[in-house]
């Protein structure tokens, strides 16, 4: 079975049944005595939404955003009309464009009359299939209970239980499918961009997490946008520097959650950086233990790390990211229009996650980052081209965004919650959690230290030769970002450093590294104490041979207007530490 032959030619019929119609009710009434419509339920409650034949099949055929859609109709049995034909509508546009006006205008329909609160089942057992849908229902609770009364469509759990004959031992493996989508777009909130309305206008509300320097810029057009749709908005603001990525700030959310009732089918919405990406994104995963979100990145870190990223977190105990839980956003957006209000140093020290991904993951990548150079983050990733030298930077920047975000997702979602160590997206992170906060650096400035101390490390274990280590080098000294900080010099924070992320990596160092060239990794394991200190002394002596001795523009987040984390920032206290 296929979307070609079983889907197209029905969704065609469909519109014919939808259109000429008398009144609402006449074609509900129609609906549920369609044979068609009863094969559309029936076809779409089947499908097994990880079938590489049927991801195959769409992205073959250039039609990969019908993915999502269809995971939602295979939870359609019990819904109401106006989600079930919303997402027909939107499926029809992708499929049959010639036959989404007439889909589209009863999906319209329903979303302004009652009859659009009608759950599929009843308009099904109420028409001439009653025993077939009865039977079928019964079929789905013991088969395919995900397609009758899903929590929501976007995670599926399956188990398998085995015991002993005296029921005295079990052994039990579970497995949780999680679906996500990811979307670079232009100006997600114009009002002739239907991405977001699409999922917000059947829920009738949107719960909107936002952070408070993308209000300033943006929060009218929030407003506006979700206005034209028809859509309540509950625009929730928050602060979200460093120093608000704690526990307390996770539970105002909660609260805020809580005070609004959202529901577990109910996606909310996050317009924010990279602070807001973890602790909004951890205050779902807590709030119901689940509950979707989705991320509309306002910074590089945001668009192409931290928001597609399923490792939701906050700070605690001086440490960086210590307290999260892995929740994966379903649908993340990257869109350039949010960098153009963005400050130079905060686009500047957001590339380091690019650049990452170009020196242990993705070659072309790398290239294109020396092709661009600065000029990626002086023009705003393509936004402002005035006294820009490189030619063709808008085609260019979306270049680089689509390869980080490909190069990062492959990467991360294969290995969703850590349960190996082989994490090529973690260079530079080895060392850097234990230190940023401390020394008040932005994050891209703490991370590309690490990966200048990484790439030296690599060096020496002659897992890279001359030419790549300088070349790594000179790109991260090219985006002007910091290869050092003298808190390399405090010996004992280091080592605790290095300790704590054993304790993270379940026992293991497994600091990722280029190895033998750009674009493949290797993972150093054992580094001893005095190695460790040897090679930082090493590392500072090749640094202060560098133009600017290692030190980057802007590193610190003083620097760029942000509040300084080491001297503002109190570390969480446990319960046992105050008694």
């Amino acid at each position: 079975m296929t979307v070609q032959s079983d889907v197209l030619p029905k969704l065609i019929e469909l519109e014919q049944i939808v259109v000429g119609r008398t009144s609402t009710a006449d074609t509900v009434s129609k609906l549920g005595s369609s044979d068609v419509f009863k094969e559309l339920v029936v076809w779409f409650t089947n499908i097994v939404i990880d079938s590489p034949d049927l991801m195959n099949e769409l992205a073959s055929s250039n039609n990969i955003k019908a993915i999502p859609i269809i995971r939602r109709l295979r939870a359609c049995y019990s819904q109401p009309l106006k989600f079930v034909f919303s997402d027909f509508a939107e499926l029809s546009k992708i499929l049959v464009p010639n036959a989404s006006e007439g889909i589209t205008g009863f999906k319209n329909e329903l979303l302004d009359n009652c009859a659009g609160k009608i759950r599929l089942s009843k308009v099904l057992s109420d028409g001439p299939f009653n025993s077939y849908f009865k039977n079928y229902e019964q079929e789905l609770t013991n088969n395919n209970p995900h397609a009758l009364y899903p929590t929501s469509p976007y995670r599926e759990s399956r188990g398998s239980v085995t015991t002993g004959s005296d029921d005295q031992a079990f052994e039990a493996v579970m497995s949780s499918h999680t679906f996500t989508s990811i979307r670079i777009e232009e100006n997600i909130l114009s009002l002739n961009n239907t991405i977001l309305s699409d999922i917000y206008r059947p829920l009738e509300r949107c719960i909107c997490l936002v952070d408070e320097n993308v209000d300033k810029h943006f929060g009218r057009d929030i407003e506006n946008y979700f206005r034209h749709s028809s859509t309540h908005l509950e625009k929730l603001v928050y602060r979200a520097m460093e120093v608000d990525k704690a526990l307390n700030t996770v539970e105002k959310i909660l609260g805020n959650f809580k005070s609004l009732g959202v529901s577990r089918n109910e996606p909310v919405l996050i317009i924010g950086g990279g602070v807001l990406a973890d602790i909004g994104g951890l205050a779902c995963a807590l709030y119901h233990r689940n509950t979707p979100y989705i991320m509309v990145g306002s910074s590089i870190v945001s668009a192409i790390d931290a928001g597609p990223s399923p490792r939701t977190c906050c700070d605690g105990y001086g440490y960086k990211n210590l307290l999260g839980s892995y929740h994966t956003p379903i649908l993340t957006i990257t869109d350039r229009s949010f960098f153009k209000t963005l400050k130079i140093g905060w686009l500047r020290h957001g590339v380091a996650e690019t650049i990452k991904m170009g020196v242990v993951k993705d070659e072309k990548l790398f290239c294109d980052l020396e092709d661009v150079g600065a000029d990626l983050f002086k023009s705003k990733f393509g936004i402002e081209q005035e006294n820009i030298k490189t030619k063709d930077i808008v085609e260019k920047s979306n270049k680089i965004l689509a390869g980080a975000m490909r190069s990062y997702v492959s990467a991360e979602y294969e290995n969703l919650y850590e349960t190996h160590q082989c994490r090529p997206h973690a260079y530079g992170h080895t060392w850097s959690p234990g230190f940023e906060i401390k020394a008040g650096l932005l994050h891209g400035h703490a991370v590309s230290i690490g990966m200048g101390f990484g790439a030296f490390l690599s060096r020496k274990r002659d897992w890279i030769d001359d030419e790549t280590f300088l070349r790594i080098i000179k790109l991260i000294e090219s985006f002007e970002l910091s290869l050092w900080h003298d808190i390399l010099l405090e010996e004992p924070l280091i080592w605790e450093s290095q300790e704590r992320i054993i304790e993270k990596r379940g026992g293991n160092l497994a600091a990722p590294v280029p190895k033998h060239r750009i674009g493949n990794c290797g993972y150093i394991n054992d580094l001893a104490r005095e190695e460790l200190k040897s090679s930082i002394s090493e590392y500072h002596s090749f640094c202060q041979s560098l133009e600017r001795k290692g030190i980057g523009v802007e590193p610190l987040c003083s620097d760029v207007g942000l509040e300084d984390p080491s001297t503002v920032h109190v570390p969480l206290k446990s319960a046992f530490a105050a008694e």
